[in-house]
């Protein structure tokens, strides 16, 4: 008997759990580790952060689905990973041996590369975090009662900026239902060497698409942005051309911010000498599997994974959902694989696939591979994606709930976006 255990209980980590008991039946042991008693819908962070969501309402209680299952329950951090003798260390429970480890913790937030960035004791909120999201909200709702300027954005080594142009489009649409919206300039700083890179290089007209939005909805951008600090009420960056060299710098004021802080890996994983790459993601071959460490594998965000391109200011490559399930299938199908004494050899795959919300209206668009060139470039817009993404959320979370395990990304958003079958 086998005794798999899995950090995270997110988007990767608790569908790969239910997978893993379904692929494996009941004979091998099945342990999740999360810092949290509740699986939080991270993609609907942007609507609670303006009220349209609860914490609540996105999240789901880990202890009574996986008891169901017979999946085991650590509500604990992770301190130390002792991966030469196949041991967890934890802040309170007891060290925990494993057979199989699946690293499916997220990123670590790195405010501190950008001082007096983020929500705990910084001048910027976030959306990255349900806890972050909701004190996003009591600033929101502080900024009704005090009318100023408004930044959103992404600072460097951010590596998914697709919730930013959410969050901006949402602010917008929200301001703009309480017919108040001419009270609050905004603007949006980001990284991205242009509007719409997404950290994917673009995709078809995004940058176009989305330039045209945002001064639709007078959002004004700036963009190669180097946040280097923030102080009460204000951000400051530096604008570099294609070179790199500051072509201009900049001091914004505002009295409400929300900028996507770097992603770096989590301490205790980062801290496993030739597990992680210098950021602190778990480096992985095609079948999710550490080179060095053969019984440990990763799904998700934390996973190492190249920047598409070189850009002037850091930027990291997005890791969406769909990619993410298809990882979490590979591992389940790879671990069941050695289980048998056989090879592994299921893989994921490198296809972005997303739904944006933007108020009212959305963006949605398909990249395969996400690694350009590419053999389908796709990006259309219309109020259509709005619906999808409430339709996706209601499902996926119907399917959390109830602990089911079929493709939920690809079941749902393929048929969203009128796609029979993506290549793998």
């Amino acid at each position: 008997m086998a005794h798999i255990a899995i950090i995270g209980a997110g988007v990767g980590g608790l569908p790969c759990a239910y997978e893993m008991r379904e692929e494996l039946g009941n004979e091998h042991t099945i342990t999740v580790i999360n810092n949290r008693d509740h699986f939080q819908f991270t993609p609907s962070n942007p609507w609670v952060a303006v009220g349209w969501r609860t914490a609540k309402d996105i999240a789901v209680p880990l202890k009574p689905i996986l008891d169901k299952k017979g999946i085991e329950l650590i509500v604990d951090t992770v301190t130390e990973l002792d991966a030469e003798n196949n041991m967890l260390k934890f802040t309170t429970t007891a060290p925990l041996q494993y057979d199989y480890l699946v690293i499916a913790t997220g990123p670590r937030l790195a405010f501190e590369e950008v001082p007096g960035s983020g929500p705990d004791g910084g001048h910027t909120s976030s959306i990255c975090t349900s806890e972050h999201a909701l004190t996003a909200y009591k600033q929101f709702q502080d900024l009704l009662d005090n009318p100023g300027p408004i930044v959103i954005g992404a600072m460097p080594f951010a590596s998914c900026f697709g919730p930013a142009y959410e969050f901006a489009f949402i602010v917008d649409a929200e301001l703009r239902k309480r017919k108040v919206r001419n009270k609050f300039p905004m603007t949006y700083v980001t990284s991205e060497p242009y509007i719409g890179h997404l950290g994917l290089g673009g995709v078809g007209d995004s940058k176009s698409m989305l330039e045209s939005d945002l001064r639709a909805h007078d959002i004004k951008f700036i963009t190669n942005a180097k946040t280097t600090k923030v102080e009460e009420g204000k951000l400051f960056a530096e604008e570099l051309d294609t070179a790199g060299n500051v072509l201009k710098e900049h001091e914004i004021d505002f009295n409400f911010s929300m900028m996507l802080p770097a992603f770096k890996g989590v301490d205790a994983i980062a801290n496993v000498e030739g597990l992680c790459n210098p950021r602190g993601f778990v480096l992985i071959d095609d079948h999710q599997r550490n080179p060095k460490y053969s019984n440990i594998y990763s799904a998700g965000v934390c996973v190492a994974i190249p920047p598409v391109e070189p850009t002037p200011v850091p930027t990291g490559a997005p890791k969406t959902g769909y990619m993410i399930e298809t990882m979490a299938t590979a591992i389940v199908k790879n671990i069941g694989h050695e289980l048998k004494g056989e090879a592994p050899e299921k893989c994921g795959t490198w296809n972005a696939i997303c739904l944006a919300d933007m108020g009212d209206t959305g963006a949605a668009f398909v990249a395969i591979p996400q690694i350009p060139p590419r053999n389908v470039t796709w990006f259309k817009k219309g109020k259509w994606v709005h619906q999808a993404k409430i339709g996706f959320e209601k499902y996926f979370l119907r399917k959390m709930r109830k602990g089911k395990t079929d493709s939920v990304f690809e079941v749902f958003i393929l048929k969203a976006l009128g796609i029979e079958k993506l290549e793998k």
